[in-house]
């Protein structure tokens, strides 16, 4: 374990939601924390946090960056390189004044005023004839310290602190796979030691981890490329699924709490995390499925098996969609394991609904499930190889998935509905319609357009969130503390 660190002070830089999580559960451990967001959030800040002496809200990111000895970025993964490079790497400015013409290198005419920022390793430029108006100004992280980012996606996260920070920085990057209002509590914490040039027991990612322990999660040791397969494999496709359900809802103006049809069982499951994820600011999502390589070649392939399921379903081809189906659950699930511990039950999962359960259950085709599986047929994944790494959101599609595939009446009565009956096919309609646009502003990296999407399909339910936010931790807590170890 880490040598003493007595003083050893945190930073964040970047105060949303899981940022103030970070915050709050280190101070009450007893942590330094120094942190900031943008200058328009200080003074709420200052309020939110006066009452905790352990937390020392500041200016800004440089000053963050200064005064503590591991830093935490915890901004938008699109963000990442402008924030590093503007609060991380070492630079100095001088206001200059020259008495003479400046070489057309350093200024464009005479008598001009401007400001200079020089690498700390960089020379500086044949002494000219110049007169300094200001005194000179630092701003760096601190000599020595530690600098990580709580982001989902480590590829751009890692090349930003490379390109940005100097070679005493160790870079060593942290990820809690859950939501700010999830306790991290038995919750997977990903810990990336990318570059540690101290030994133990004094190395750098023993601290980190001596730090981390305050938030009693599950802690694993991965490198950046292992975190981003992982979670590409674990997360691109289950959000993939429901934000394609609350876009289809919302195209065929369905509140689906208030259908009878969408209630009880794995339907709870559908709605209740559904509105969790559009509860959620857009770059959650949007980071990792656009920033990660992994996930857009998954995201496209879960489109694509929607797609190709619901053209079986219309051409009423029994034969075919019940060998593909069954051929991917047999990939998927296999016949001599049982995974107990994500296995959902209707008697538990009937607890959880927004609306009255209606007396009889509503057959549906599920195809937002089959596809799930049949993505991960179609790529070689293995689900359960990645339950280190797997989300509260991911267990339960998870467990919902196997609960299907487990029962073989049940999905009979599936493949039976998607052929037989229509009751769900403009829904299907839509959905698949989403699928596809979602794939498409992902594969396309258009950011803009994924937003203003997520925000139009979130203005719609947002009446609901503060029940269903209620309602999914409620379903969450119970389902997870039911669960073996």
């Amino acid at each position: 374990m880490a040598a003493n660190m007595s003083g050893f002070q945190v930073g964040i830089i970047g105060m949303g939601l899981m940022g103030k999580m970070y915050a709050k559960r280190l101070s009450a451990a007893g942590w330094k924390v120094n942190a900031c967001d943008l200058p328009e959030q200080y003074d709420q800040l200052t309020k939110e946090f006066a009452d905790n002496s352990n937390v020392n809200i500041l200016e800004d990111g440089h000053l963050v960056s200064r005064t503590s000895d591991w830093v935490i970025y915890n901004v938008p993964a699109e963000n990442i390189d402008a924030a590093v490079s503007k609060y991380g790497r070492c630079m100095f400015s001088m206001l200059l004044i020259s008495a003479s013409p400046l070489p057309f290198s350093y200024a464009s005419s005479p008598l001009i005023s401007a400001f200079f920022d020089f690498s700390c390793t960089s020379s500086l430029p044949t002494p000219l004839p110049l007169k300094t108006l200001t005194h000179d100004t630092i701003t760096a992280t601190k000599q020595g310290a530690i600098v990580g980012g709580q982001t989902s996606c480590k590829a751009p996260e890692i090349a930003a602190f490379e390109k940005h920070l100097p070679s005493d920085i160790d870079i060593i990057c942290c990820h809690s796979l859950h939501g700010p209002n999830v306790s991290p509590s038995g919750q997977p914490l990903i810990i990336i030691p990318h570059r540690d040039t101290h030994k133990p027991p004094n190395s750098s990612c023993e601290k980190i981890t001596k730090i981390l322990t305050c938030f009693d999660s599950k802690i694993a040791v991965l490198t950046a490329q292992q975190h981003d397969r992982i979670t590409a494999d674990t997360q691109a496709v289950t959000h993939a699924a429901f934000l394609s359900m609350g876009a289809a809802w919302m195209a065929n103006k369905q509140f689906p709490w208030m259908i009878g049809r969408y209630l009880g069982g794995i339907e709870n499951v559908k709605i209740n995390i559904t509105l969790r994820i559009y509860a959620n600011k857009w770059h959650v999502y949007a980071g990792l499925a656009i920033l990660n390589p992994a996930a857009r070649e998954q995201i496209k392939q879960y489109a694509d098996s929607v797609t190709e399921l619901f053209k079986l379903m219309l051409e009423g081809d029994r034969a075919s969609l019940t060998l593909r189906v069954k051929r991917a659950g047999a990939a998927v699930f296999k016949g001599e394991v049982v995974q107990e511990d994500v296995l959902l039950k209707d008697e538990v999962l009937d607890r959880f609904s927004l609306g009255e359960r209606p007396v009889e259950r509503v057959r549906n085709n599920h195809l937002s499930l089959l596809a799930m599986v049949d993505c991960w047929w179609k790529l070689g994944i293995v689900p359960y190889d990645h339950m280190i790494c797997s989300t509260p959101l991911f267990r339960l599609w998870l467990g919902a998935a196997e609960y299907l595939f487990r029962k073989p009446e049940l999905l009979d009565e599936c493949i039976d509905t998607a052929i037989e009956d229509n009751t769900f096919r403009a829904d299907d309609l839509e959905f698949t319609f989403a699928a596809r646009d979602w794939s498409q502003r992902v594969l396309l990296g258009n950011m803009d357009g994924y937003r203003e999407k997520f925000e139009a399909i979130q203005e719609y339910f947002r009446p609901q969130f503060p029940d269903a936010t209620k309602v999914g931790n409620e379903m969450i807590s119970t389902i997870m503390a039911s669960t073996k170890e």
